[in-house]
Formats: C-alpha cells, structure tokens, sequence
C-alpha cells in the first residue's frame, strides 16, 4: 500500500471493516453469488472511478456483469457535462423501478457528477424511492459503508458532502482492459469556465503524488498494459500544491524513464497552461503519444472571454505553430462549443479561420447546452437552435473536407501501429503514435503487439496491410 496520511489510514481501515463484514453477510442474503453492474457515463474519468467502484464491489464478494437485468447491485456512475447524458440516466434509473419489484434485496446506486448537484439529488429523493444509495465524486472510498447500512435495515443514503480534500489512495482497481489504461494524475478544476458545470461537482484541483502515479503505472507495465492514459480535468496543471519539485512535463519524463515498451497519452490540456516546455518534452519523449488534444472551444476573443478560457486565439495559435516546429509528426484534435450566449456568425466564422489554420485530426464538436448553476446559464441567449444547428452543421462539412485531404496525403505512408482492437468482421485496427487510426488485415493473435502498416487508401476511413512485424 501507498505511503498514506494518518487520515487515510484511519479512513482505509474503516473500508476494509465494512468490506470484511459484507463479505460474511452476503451469503445469508443471496442465495448465489450477487451479481454487480456498474453503468458509467461521461469522460473518461468517469470510466477510470467506476474501475475503482468495481474492484471494491470485487472485494465485497459481487460478481461483475454487464446486464442490468441480472445483477443484485446496480449502480450508475453520471455526468454532468451534458444535458442528453442526464435524461439518457434518469432513463435507465426509471427503468429500476420494475427490477426491483421483481428481485428481493436488490440495491441501486447514483453517483457521479449529475449526484453532486443538490439539485439532483432531491429530485432523485423525491421521485425515484427505489434508488436506495446516491453519493457524490468524492466519496467513492465509502461505497462499502453505505451498501453495508442499506444492506442491514438503513434508511436510504444520500450523501452529497465534499468536505475531503485528500486523495484516497490505495483503491482496488478492476481494470476493464488489458491493453490500454486509465491513470488519474490529478482530481478537480480551478478554471470555472463559465460553461462548465465541472468545478462544482468535481471540486478544486488536487494532484496525486508523483510516486503513487509512478507506482501505480509500473504495476500496469507489469501487467501487459501497451498504453497509458493520464488523465485529470487539466493534466497541464499537475503539480499545484504538492510540497515536491513536480510539474506535468517531469512527470511525463518520470513515467517515460520506465522500462517497458508502451506508450503514453494525456487528456485533457487547458490552453492557458500548455507550455513550450510541454511541448519540448512531447517532443523529446519517446513513449509520448505525438498528438495533443487542446481545447480551444472557440475561435473568437470575445466568446472566448465571455466563457473565461484566459487565453486568446493568437496565444491559442502560436502554441500550435510551436508545436508544428517541435514535434515531428504532430497531430491536433480539439473541442468546440457552437452557439454560447451571444455569439453572433461572426464569431462562429473566427472559429472556422483556427479550424482552417490548424488542421485538425479530428473534432468534438457540442452545440451548447445550459447547465444549471453556471454563469453563462443566465446570460441572454438570442440566436435559436435552428440557426445554430445550421452552423454546426457547417463545422462540420468544414472538418470534413480538412480530414478528407489529410488523409488522402498519408497514402502510401507506412507507421509503427498499436494493435489495439478487432471488429465483428476480424480486422484488426490501431494507432499511430500521433494517434491516426488505420485499419488492416491481420490475426486476433496481434493484439497488443506493434506492427509496422502501410496506408492503401482512405475511404471514410483509412486502410492499410501489414508489412512487418516485431
């Protein structure tokens, strides 16, 4: 186990307690083994918690599935982000209601982002009463508690607090691959993008001390895993009130250091905080994924300041153009809100000009959607859905046509690939390691292996053949 504080001693020991007596009581409750199925939502940090939620279900005794319909324990894992995401939950929460009629001591959870609003939670409270368990972001490490106390006679448990400030380590983790990885460098955000619901259910920034990261991604060598995903709300400011000399690019040399054959990646980067000196060590490091994902959500300074990114589009453009310098064979991917309050044509065509210089590998693209509790919820909003359903479409046929021609151009080019998944038809498909995806021929046999591919075509996608391999 970690190096842990006295407070994380004392808050481990009472999990294991919990764990210990689950374990005993389980099988005077099912007559089987329980089954548990954790239904996760939103970003990747998400996907990395509800790794954590499972291998601490797997130490109470549960049993993993994937049907909702089978399983004595379900729970989901929201987001916040987005409004579809929270109807797409309360959907599938509705349809517990009928489940739990059916099947004697099942239990089910909420947590995640959507859960940290209060607003959520008493609308959960009061209309969903066979949601038996809601917690909030911070306080996964209590799982146990609660389904213990629901377990033996509690009444249901929602609890929202957010008082804990240090990071929980020593978590059990079931991993849902074997060959790429999720690794949280850092919790939180201190940005408060006036779009962003995300430092409110997240919290402020928290980064884990460099040693457990390191730890935790040796043990992931060790164990097979071809990729490395650091993730954090922004990687670009690991560091911030930890008492070592640690900042995100020596970070990313400690972990390149490692002995293995692996790569890395990191998502997500705030512009304001991307420096050349990020960039030279992406581009000095070997294991560094050649690609960044930068967010600049728009291209206009007046949207840009009305959404408090702290950053402007000629800052914006000269971290590319630095990049383009530095870093052979870069590739960029980005975000981009369409129509927040008071963007006008205008500025949405100042977003096409940096799509236009930049050159995107690809884009995730969001008309805006209002999310309770920000600032840029209650800013006038005059221009219709309609219309910016019309800009967005032309982003996107823009994007398209940037795409289509970067990948016309890789014909005939041969890259060192990933091989990282099969599809139903049995082609195997995988990254370069400026993350341009290529799919060829190949036996399942190469999965996790690296192969050197060169591009055939590109069809809506790109297509290649195997022409060694290691």
């Amino acid at each position: 186990m970690q190096n842990l504080n006295s407070l994380q001693i004392e808050l481990m020991s009472s999990l294991s307690g919990y764990i210990i007596r689950i374990r005993e009581i389980l099988p005077s409750i099912y007559p089987h083994k329980p089954l548990a199925c954790v239904n996760t939502y939103g970003c990747q940090q998400n996907v990395s918690d509800s790794e954590r939620i499972k291998g601490l279900l797997c130490e109470m005794g549960y049993d993993i599935t994937e049907d909702d319909t089978k399983a004595d324990f379900v729970l989901f894992n929201t987001c916040a982000v987005r409004g579809h995401a929270e109807e797409r939950v309360f959907g599938n929460i509705g349809r517990m209601k009928q489940l739990k009629k059916e099947k004697n001591n099942m239990l089910v959870a909420v947590c995640g982002c959507m859960a940290q609003q209060q607003i959520i939670c008493d609308k959960v409270k009061k209309s969903y009463p066979y949601v038996d368990i809601l917690f909030g972001t911070k306080n996964i490490h209590k799982l146990p508690e609660y389904i213990y106390k629901r377990l033996t006679g509690s009444p249901r448990i929602f609890d929202i607090s957010d008082e804990l400030s240090d990071i929980i380590e020593g978590l059990p983790i079931r991993r849902d691959g074997k060959l790429k990885g999720w690794l949280p460098i850092m919790y939180g955000c201190d940005n408060f993008c006036t779009y962003c619901i995300v430092p409110y259910v997240r919290g402020r920034e928290r980064s884990r001390k460099s040693e457990d990261i390191i730890a935790e991604a040796k043990q992931m060598i060790k164990d097979g895993f071809k990729e490395i995903m650091l993730l954090g709300q922004n990687v670009n400011s690991y560091g911030k009130g930890l008492e070592e000399d640690i900042n995100f690019s020596k970070l990313l040399r400690k972990i390149n250091a490692l002995e293995g054959d692996f790569r890395i990646r990191f998502m997500t980067s705030h512009p304001k905080d991307c420096t050349k000196e990020l960039i030279d060590t992406v581009a000095e490091c070997e294991k560094v994924e050649k690609h960044l994902h930068l967010p600049f959500q728009s291209g206009s300074d007046n949207i840009l300041h009305r959404m408090n990114r702290r950053y402007d589009s000629k800052a914006y453009l000269e971290l590319i153009n630095y990049a383009k310098e530095r870093i052979e064979g870069v590739t960029f991917t980005s975000d981009i809100i369409v129509g927040f309050p008071g963007e006008t044509y205008d500025d949405f065509k100042e977003t096409l000009k940096v799509v236009s210089e930049v050159e995107f590998l690809s884009l995730f693209t969001f008309i805006y959607s209002a999310r309770h509790g920000t600032p840029a919820a209650s800013m006038p909003d005059p221009v219709s859905r309609e219309e910016k359903g019309k800009w967005f479409s032309e982003l996107l046929k823009f994007q398209e046509e940037i795409s289509k021609r970067n990948y016309n151009a890789l014909v005939g080019q041969s890259f060192r690939v990933l091989c990282d998944s099969i599809s139903a038809e049995g082609k195997l498909s995988g990254k370069t390691l400026s993350a341009i995806e290529i799919e060829f021929e190949g036996d399942a046999s190469l999965l996790g292996s690296f192969v050197e591919v060169r591009i055939d075509k590109f069809t809506n996608k790109l297509e290649g053949t195997i022409i060694s391999k290691e």
